[in-house]
């Protein structure tokens, strides 16, 4: 039986690589229905946002998505379609694993991250007014619910992954009652897994430089927004950036998965984007479906192409455009096919 999905290709380099990814995903053997969207800069002259109600209506629906990069304005213009997403649709658990793939030139070996993010409040949540001319201010929410929520999601991952050790990232040292309240949250829902999956906490600051000196110490991490937000990036930056950094938004009644980078609008049509990123995240979708053995497939053939170096793209050292990177990677799925049930 076919997955229906929702399909947003984004801007940018965003088509070329969902269409890449596709192909990928399709090279499985696993069956989708592709409902194909558009969202983003594109759309804006049609509809006046770049978030149509039937981009939202087909998640809802299909209750599963995955979307290449949307282009967002710094400063000014349109707020930002993802953080949109993830608060209407409530997409409340932002999941960023963090894995070094052999063949990358990094300063570290055997990476193993996991960064879940809370994904609806904190300073995101978008309340913010100028103070007379000269002065803005931002207010930071931060609920005990969310926290908990989110908490209870982190502790559950690591328990289905085999996962040993879940740490708390939080600055509670300064803000007393916000992060307070998500620390105390995390050690209360920490208290039901006690015996089962380890629990610490991390002043936010600290945790940036122990990820630096020693990430092989760390697990599952558990932040707030805009900690979640700055952590995971570092923590892609440790196995190659984000052009190898997937990303899910899970919530209860939808899921919609993508790269953590950009659209990069100028390389857009030049058949150059690498789109490992986005395979990744296609790998995440299928593990959230239930096809956990064609998500294998999946990793394991894309880290097959990266690690031999013939076949990738110009940011890993090639000369491959994202067409036939993607065609590399579901040849070597179609070369190796899915394990017959017992």
């Amino acid at each position: 039986m076919a997955h229906p999905v929702t399909l947003i290709p984004g801007d940018g380099i965003g088509p070329e690589l969902a269409e890449a990814t596709r192909r990928v995903l399709e090279a499985t053997g696993v069956l989708f229905e592709w409902e194909v969207v558009e969202a983003g800069e594109a759309v804006m002259g049609r509809y006046g946002t770049p978030l149509p109600d039937h981009v939202l209506d087909s998640i809802r629906r299909n209750r599963v998505a995955i979307k290449g990069p949307i282009t967002t304005p710094v400063g000014e213009g349109f707020r930002s379609v993802n953080v949109t997403l993830r608060q209407v649709l409530g997409l409340y658990a932002n999941l960023r694993p963090a894995r070094s793939i052999k063949g990358l030139d990094n300063r570290y070996e055997d990476v193993d991250l996991v960064i879940v993010r809370e994904n609806t409040e904190d300073l995101y949540a978008g309340i913010e007014h100028r103070v007379g001319r000269d002065a803005a201010e931002s207010i930071k929410i931060i609920t005990r619910e969310a926290s908990e929520r989110i908490a209870r999601y982190a502790f559950d991952y690591a328990l289905a992954n085999g996962r040993r050790k879940v740490t708390a990232v939080h600055k509670a040292n300064i803000m007393k009652l916000s992060d307070g309240l998500f620390l105390e949250s995390c050690r209360t829902v920490a208290a039901d897994y006690d015996g089962r999956v380890e629990f610490e906490d991390r002043i936010v600051d600290n945790m940036c430089m122990q990820l630096v000196q020693k990430p092989e110490l760390y697990d599952v991490l558990v932040l707030p927004n805009l900690y979640g937000d700055i952590v995971s990036d570092l923590a892609a930056g440790l196995v190659g950036g984000l052009g190898v950094a997937p990303g899910a938004n899970i919530g209860t009644e939808a899921a919609v998965f993508e790269p953590v980078h950009g659209s990069a609008p100028k390389y857009a049509g030049q058949n150059r984007a690498n789109p490992t990123a986005l395979i990744l995240s296609g790998a995440l979708m299928l593990r959230h479906l239930g096809e956990t053995e064609a998500a294998e497939r999946v990793e394991a053939a894309l880290r097959e192409v990266i690690g031999e170096g013939r076949t990738v793209t110009y940011d890993l050292g090639g000369d491959t455009g994202t067409r036939e990177f993607g065609d590399a990677v579901a040849e070597r799925l179609a070369a190796a096919p899915a394990a017959t049930p017992v």
